[in-house]
């Protein structure tokens, strides 16, 4: 018996903004049919999309404070990896991501 193979989808980039519109250690929202996303940028001007809401009580990861490639959820403080969602141990939970990379200054999100 074979496995079927979905074919591989091809990334949709939508640009949302600048990189200097978003706050260095910090955050901007963006709207999209998924709910409000939280667009990151960390020290290193990295950036990172996740579903702006903590996996925890829900509290709106986007006024959290970014350090490293995590930010820490402003309700209880629950640390969050910007690149997988994930909570960190001893927390349990995972945030939904987006992909996000940057071209020429502007930020871009695929938001499937």
């Amino acid at each position: 018996m074979s496995a079927v193979m979905k074919p591989e989808r091809t990334a949709v980039w939508t640009r949302v903004c600048r990189l200097e519109e978003i706050p260095q250690l910090g955050a901007r929202v963006v709207k999209s049919a998924h709910g409000n996303i939280a667009v990151f940028r960390n020290a290193a001007d990295e950036v990172f999309a996740l579903l702006d809401k903590c996996p925890h009580k829900g509290g709106p990861l986007s006024q959290g404070i970014v350090f490293g490639r995590k930010v820490a959820c402003p309700l209880h403080n629950w640390n969050i990896g910007l690149d997988d969602g994930n909570a960190v141990a001893p927390d349990h939970g995972c945030a939904r991501t987006f992909a996000s990379k940057l071209e020429d200054g502007s930020v871009f999100i695929d938001f499937e």
